[in-house]
């Protein structure tokens, strides 16, 4: 149970974290040296994807712990 909580918060962290570098990589969020980055414009999708995935996860195991 505490494995599914962990993922959940950490998914939630990165897929958050990951949104913001993302807006901020594409210049839609301006104000920071990571504006208009294209490094940040990659990095950014991709924490945001492993933050959805681990949500995904924590998701999935609650479902299944409900059902057994």
């Amino acid at each position: 149970m505490k494995s599914m909580w962990l993922f959940l918060i950490l998914g939630v962290i990165l897929a958050a974290v990951g949104l913001v570098w993302t807006l901020q990589g594409f210049n839609v969020m301006q104000g920071s040296a990571m504006s208009g980055s294209s490094m940040w414009a990659i990095i950014g999708p991709i924490v945001l994807i492993i933050g959805v995935v681990l949500i995904v996860i924590a998701i999935a195991r609650r479902r299944r712990r409900g059902t057994s």
